[in-house]
């Protein structure tokens, strides 16, 4: 030791020190004195494996290869290859719902998310955001030492709560996710989002590329976040939640992908699901004496594939061909992410879990639609635009948003009945894969097949389970509410295994079910039947789904007693898990007292980024309204002025070669007024007033005077105009596809001082405003 310095020693720190509480090492006045001290770093265990959940939206039980789907899925048939297939895991009813309760492990009221997150009902059940007091996933497996990322579909913030200025603290990264990438909404459109987030910031975005296609981005960012800490860390595991827009409409895929289908479903529905189901049998996924529940459905029924005429029947299945390429594309991006997987050598290493949010949906009717946003309004008023007929060489392309009957929906959940949205086995008996070649690997005699019950609430603790973490005690200084899934870890492990979930509650919009140990207790919402009906009096229907797995023998009457013990089992679960009050239907009607602002006027200055989608809806929706362009004196300047919506629906208004032009684009149908701008103008605008039922008159308007209309159009309602309001260009999906294809975004080349929106007070029928909210919220689930 040199003569000048000193041994450290035990820190002297006087009682008026600040900010050395906790330190572990010794502070001194000089270094000599002081001993440093560098807390441990929170890393993962040895050996922690990746841990992949690919979720997809609104996929029913037999869409893909392992499940007896005709679509070629071999991405998806190498992870059941490797690993195992769940013929018995249940989700809930609707995706906002699975999603909180897949990343919580908690029942979805007990998360909050008793319906979909686009309502504001008011109850503890339908907060529609996550709570202080829950963990998430991520946030658990983060503190494990996992890096997080998630990409694709969220839809766990409520619409209102999308735009700046409002919470954030339902947003992915303020749940755990350290990178995010994707769409906040319910759906989007797969050739022209409406707004897309990265982690928390939308982007700025103009126009998409000519080649854009969704899935693709998103598959792009997942396989970019993974390279990305490779290059940095080359041991840290991670968590990729992979939430795809796909399979919700409005469906949409790449040429290239509706080609490899051409001609497959122009046998129909029926052989389709008769096929599926003969693959299902086969392969082991049911017992002999399964009997296929199609049609047995009580209002719900499809007609017979050979009963329809040639056109319709090649209208309809091109709609299914497009639903096929989706899946094509889904599993594609999963083989470019198994394919990075396999260049870093991290496959044997890495957990996958493949499922869906709920059922194959009905929501495109028993006809199908051309126009996704009209069609779904369900508006009843005589002259509504409903199913705008469209050349059948557009369906699944960039200009049309389409769905399919509803009997490709069957298709979809065979050997099921009823749909998404439904408490009965085709809402809510889904595929599950799991794989995990270097930690779950199969014995040569187990052929992978799981049959044992388990539920969406399941994969939060087995995955911690099957890493080793544990959730802390509490969040936020609050005790942590404790999860409702149990890990079936060691059902992955063991075939004989039984089930640790033995008994299970849903309810979503009045369809409520009761499980426990093979016995299923089975209403739909009373008022789909009989709109007179009371929603509290369930009409209960029982099932042993151990030897009926599609639910067609109704037990009730021979068993009144179980009825008796399941129903009071339901409703003891309902009131521990907040599901009271049901609403029903108006559970999508509701709106808490604090939108009004959105109706308030706004004046947007050039530069502003496109204006959020439900923002922009609520200034014209359901009311007179009017938007006035300010410019610099008019020398003959080209370029649009405004623009709200997309190829879907919406208006916008231009200059192009001297004359101002209004264009309404009524879910399709676009019409068009005109007139020369006088030199010198330095005003321009739209007004909208409401002629009657869900009607408008529109006039375009030069300083004061009209000059030109467009008479007696529908309005845009519910979910349309889907892309909000841009100023000084048409952003991202164009209003009017002719002049995108002639002039791109088309940006004004003259001085744009301001626009200013004006709304008036809601004009229409409290009874037409509730139904249209309601079926709003129910299509963007």
């Amino acid at each position: 030791m040199s003569p000048t310095s000193r041994a450290p020693r035990e820190s002297e720190i006087p009682p008026h020190a600040r900010g050395y509480d906790g330190f572990g090492g010794v502070a001194g006045r000089t270094a000599a004195e002081s001993t440093p001290h560098w807390p441990a770093r929170e890393r993962a265990r040895s050996g922690s494996p990746n841990v992949v959940v690919i979720l997809v939206d609104d996929m029913g039980f037999a869409d893909i290869g392992p499940f007896g789907s005709e679509i070629p899925t071999p991405n998806l048939d190498r992870i059941a290859g490797d690993g195992y297939r769940f013929t018995n895991y249940h989700t809930t009813p609707l995706c906002s719902p699975s999603r909180a309760a897949l990343l919580t492990g908690l029942n979805p009221h007990r998360a909050g998310y008793g319906f979909v997150a686009n309502a504001d009902p008011g109850f503890p059940g339908l907060r529609l955001e996550l709570a202080d007091d829950v963990h998430t996933l991520p946030e658990v497996l983060r503190g494990a030492g996992y890096a997080t990322y998630a990409v694709g579909k969220w839809h766990l913030v409520r619409d209102a709560n999308m735009s700046p200025g409002r919470t954030r603290e339902s947003w992915p990264t303020q749940r755990g996710f350290d990178r995010y990438y994707g769409s906040l909404e319910g759906l989007n459109s797969f050739f022209h989002p409406n707004q897309l987030v990265a982690d928390n910031s939308a982007q700025d975005v103009d126009e998409y590329p000519e080649d854009y296609y969704l899935t693709d981005d998103l598959t792009d960012r997942a396989l970019s976040f993974v390279k990305d800490l490779r290059a940095h860390d080359a041991e840290k595991p991670f968590f990729l939640y992979f939430a795809h827009v796909a399979m919700h409409g409005p469906l949409q895929a790449k040429a290239a992908d509706i080609a490899k289908h051409r001609g497959r479903y122009d046998q129909g529905w029926d052989a389709v699901r008769r096929e599926r189901f003969a693959r299902q049998i086969a392969d082991g996924l049911f017992p002999e004496g399964t009997r296929d529940a199609r049609n047995v459905l009580g209002g719900f029924d499809v007609p017979a594939w050979d009963s329809l005429d040639a056109e319709t029947q090649e209208r309809y299945a091109r709609y299914q061909e497009v639903y096929a390429a989706m899946v094509t594309s889904i599993d594609d991006s999963l083989g470019r992410l198994l394919a990075l997987l396999d260049e870093l050598g991290e496959t044997d290493d890495t957990i996958v879990v493949f499922t869906t949010d709920n059922g194959g949906t009905a929501e495109g009717g028993a006809e199908g639609t051309r126009s996704y946003f009209a069609e779904f309004a369900r508006i009843r008023e005589p002259g509504w635009v409903g199913d705008v007929p469209h050349d059948v060489d557009l369906i699944g392309g960039p200009r049309l948003g389409v769905h399919y009957p509803r009997g490709w929906a069957q298709a979809s959940n065979t050997p099921f009945r009823f749909y998404k949205g439904q408490s009965f086995a085709g809402g809510v008996r889904v595929p599950l894969l799991v794989s995990w070649p270097a930690g779950l690997a199969r014995q040569a005699d187990d052929d992978g097949l799981r049959t044992e019950f388990a539920y969406v609430t399941d994969l939060a603790p087995t995955l911690l389970d099957l890493v080793g973490a544990t959730a802390p005690e509490r969040r936020r200084g609050l005790p942590a509410q404790p999860v409702d899934g149990v890990s079936v870890a060691e059902v992955l492990r063991d075939p004989a295994a039984d089930s640790p979930h033995t008994e299970q509650y849903t309810e979503m919009t009045g369809n409520r079910g009761y499980y426990r140990d093979g016995w299923k207790l089975l209403a739909l919402n009373p008022t789909l039947l009989d709109p007179a009906s009371d929603v509290g009096e369930p009409r209960w229907e029982l099932y042993d789904v151990r030897s009926d797995p599609t639910e067609l023998h109704d037990l009730a009457a021979r068993y009144p007693e179980r009825v008796a013990e399941l129903a009071q089992a339901f409703d003891d679960a309902a009131w521990a898990n907040t599901v009271y009050p049901i609403l029903g239907n108006a559970v999508g009607a509701v709106r808490g007292p604090g939108e009004e602002h959105y109706a308030a006027p706004v004046r947007l200055l050039p530069g502003t980024p496109v204006l959020e989608r439900y923002r922009s809806a609520r200034l014209v929706a359901l009311r007179d309204w009017s938007a006035h362009a300010r410019i610099g004196a008019y020398a003959g300047e080209v370029g649009v002025l405004l623009a709200h919506g997309d190829p879907q629906a919406g208006y916008a208004l231009y200059v192009e070669d001297g004359d101002a032009v209004l264009v309404y684009n009524a879910y399709g149908v676009i019409e068009r007024a005109a007139s020369p701008v006088p030199h010198g103008a330095t005003g321009i605008g739209v007004v909208a007033t409401v002629t009657g039922p869900v009607r408008w008159d529109l006039a375009l308007v030069i300083g004061d005077d009209v000059v030109a209309t467009i008479s007696d159009v529908p309005q845009l309602v519910g979910m349309a105009p889907w892309t909000g309001i841009s100023i000084g260009r048409d952003a991202r999906g164009p209003v009017d596809p002719d002049l995108r294809n002639r002039r791109g975004v088309f940006p004004w080349t003259g001085e744009l001082r301001d626009v200013t929106y004006a709304s008036g007070p809601r004009s229409i029928a409290p009874e037409i405003e509730e139904a249209i909210e309601r079926e709003y919220a129910a299509l963007t689930d």
